[in-house]
């Protein structure tokens, strides 16, 4: 007899997806850590160890900056590291985002693209945050920052992330038929972009015969990309902005495609399987 008030529009129906869309990417980040603080302290953290090991690295080999780029080191290296971890940690939130055997699931608005977008999303959301913190505590605390293009650095930033939505919906698409073996290469392909994502070189620098092993990477063509917008010395010639557009494209066209497959072939027994 009592029954909910149904959007009966296009425009309260989206309306109505963008708000489920935003309560379960509140759930998905207070589904990591239960205090916020605490949870931007910790995508903080490991933004800084990565800042930190990169520095290490560079102080161990040599290199300085002027064999990179002309400009700020630390921002250098900064624009390689968000951009990877955004786009890794996207990469994991997507693939292991709620399914159709997932308890939430049972609930008559969710969906395994609210469920996608969530975790995406939070992902964006918490990476963004800590960039933006670090980036205002460099600036306030060590030295002003200066960024020749910043709307093409938010593009390309951005671009990353959609990349790791279009790879991680790939993963999250085929790991219910292999659990073990999809959930290993998940974690080697994200582990293998701490080398070939490019984060550590720039692309004109590189010979072709080792460029062409990283040429395949739209992260590493964000990367490049990211500091040819930032540095007002650095041009990439071997890069583009529009390969990565395109492959995330086709990525996420993919994705959808395996991920719809996947739900119709689907049962619940196969969660026992993880």
């Amino acid at each position: 007899m009592f029954r909910p008030a149904l959007p009966t529009t296009r425009i309260g129906s989206a309306l109505a997806l963008f708000e489920l869309i935003f309560h379960a990417t509140v759930r998905n980040i207070r589904k990591s850590n239960g205090n916020a603080i605490v949870g931007l302290l910790v995508s903080i953290a490991q933004s800084l160890v990565g800042i930190g090991v990169m520095l290490l690295m560079f102080s161990l080999i040599g290199r300085s900056v002027g064999t990179q780029v002309r400009g700020d080191f630390i921002l250098y290296i900064m624009s390689g590291i968000f951009s990877f971890m955004t786009h890794s940690k996207t990469i994991k939130a997507v693939s292991g985002a709620d399914g159709p055997t997932s308890a939430i699931m049972k609930h008559a608005p969710m969906n395994t693209i609210v469920s996608v977008s969530a975790a995406a999303l939070s992902a964006l959301y918490l990476q963004t945050l800590s960039a933006g913190v670090i980036l205002f505590g460099y600036h306030a605390l060590w030295t002003p920052i200066y960024i020749d293009q910043p709307v093409g650095v938010a593009a390309m930033y951005l671009l990353s992330w959609s990349s790791g939505i279009g790879i991680g919906l790939i993963f999250k698409a085929v790991t219910p038929w292999a659990p073990d073996f999809f959930t290993v290469a998940t974690t080697a392909y994200t582990r293998a972009n701490m080398v070939f994502s490019g984060k550590m070189f720039v692309a004109n620098q590189t010979p072709m015969y080792i460029l062409s092993v990283f040429i395949w990477n739209p992260l590493f063509h964000c990367i490049d990309q990211t500091r040819g917008f930032m540095f007002l010395n650095y041009e990439p010639r071997y890069t583009s902005a529009l390969y990565p557009v395109i492959t995330t494209f086709v990525l996420i066209v993919i994705g959808l495609m395996g991920e719809r497959y996947t739900e119709k072939h689907i049962s619940a027994s196969w969660s026992a399987k993880r």
